[in-house]
This record gives C-alpha cells, sequence and structure tokens, in this order.
C-alpha cells in the first residue's frame, strides 16, 4: 500500500512544470570602447562572436568586421595618429596607424615591433607618413625586400 501511493506523488512531480531552465545563454548586449585622437576616432562593439570597429576622421569612415582573440586595442601616438592592433582567431595579427591627413599604413604584426612603448616600423614606411608624424614611430631595417630596397641613406636612420 505504500508503494501505491509513492507512485502517483512521483509521477505528479516528474510531470510539473519545469521554470528556469534554458536551452542557451542569452546572447549578451554588444559592449562598446572608444578612443578620440584629435581628429580620429575608433570605435568598437561586439556581438557574439564577432567584432566590429570604425575609424572615423577627416576622410570618412572605414569600418571592419572581424572573429578577434580580443577586442581591437587603439592607442593615440603624439595626440595625433591613432594606431589599432587585432589578432584574428587563426593566430594572424595586424597594426593600422591612421593620420589626421587621411591616410594610413597598415602591416601585419610580425613586421612591426614595439620596444619602449614606441611602434618600430619598417623603414619603408618612413616615406608614405607626412613629415609631421614620422618622429610618432621608430624604424627598423629587417625587410630589405628587392621592389623596396633599404638605401645606405635609410639604413642611418634605424634602430636596427
Amino acid at each position: 500500500m505504500k508503494m501505491s501511493l509513492l507512485l502517483p506523488v512521483t509521477a505528479v512531480f516528474l510531470a510539473g512544470p519545469v521554470h528556469a531552465q534554458t536551452a542557451g545563454k542569452p546572447a549578451s548586449p554588444p559592449t562598446p570602447s572608444s578612443l578620440a585622437c584629435g581628429v580620429l576616432k575608433a570605435e568598437s562593439s561586439k556581438t557574439g562572436s564577432t567584432s566590429n570597429w570604425t575609424v572615423s576622421g577627416p576622410s570618412g569612415k572605414s569600418t571592419e568586421t572581424g572573429v578577434l582573440k580580443s577586442a581591437p586595442r587603439f592607442d593615440c601616438l603624439d595626440g595625433a595618429v591613432l594606431t589599432v592592433e587585432f589578432t584574428s582567431t587563426a593566430g594572424h595579427s595586424f597594426f593600422d596607424a591612421y593620420f589626421p591627413d587621411g591616410t594610413n599604413i597598415g602591416y601585419g604584426r610580425q613586421q612591426i615591433d614595439r620596444r619602449n612603448n614606441r611602434f618600430v616600423l619598417p623603414i619603408q614606411a618612413k616615406a608614405r607618413i607626412a613629415t609631421p608624424y614620422r618622429a610618432a614611430f621608430d624604424y627598423h631595417c629587417k625587410l630589405n625586400m628587392p621592389a623596396d630596397p633599404i638605401t645606405p641613406a635609410m639604413r642611418a636612420e634605424c634602430a636596427f
């Protein structure tokens, strides 16, 4: 008789409604970050596994999207040059520098170094940077390529 009473009670308990269970974790709202650097502004947000970032300046907006290891990193050099660094989930790292005159340069991270809190770019980049912004960087002579050779005069300006 005791057994027959337990079965109906167990059946009612198991058949009752289930509360507070979800199939998955709800999507978190985007988490924006931004940096103003002179006339340049960078903003980023993340939705799910996708990062989105925009750089705005005198020549308009540039928008990028990617699946990254972490959010893009923004820095402001000399109050005027905006840098963006990011690494894809595949492990490829990139560096972009945006200048107030509307130009920008970009390199794979293996082509630049960071020493003493300064970015060290290939010496070939120096000619592509407007004179007022060249002092924001140091330069190396590691990438001597046939299509973009390093002249003896350029070597004198290399940190290494």
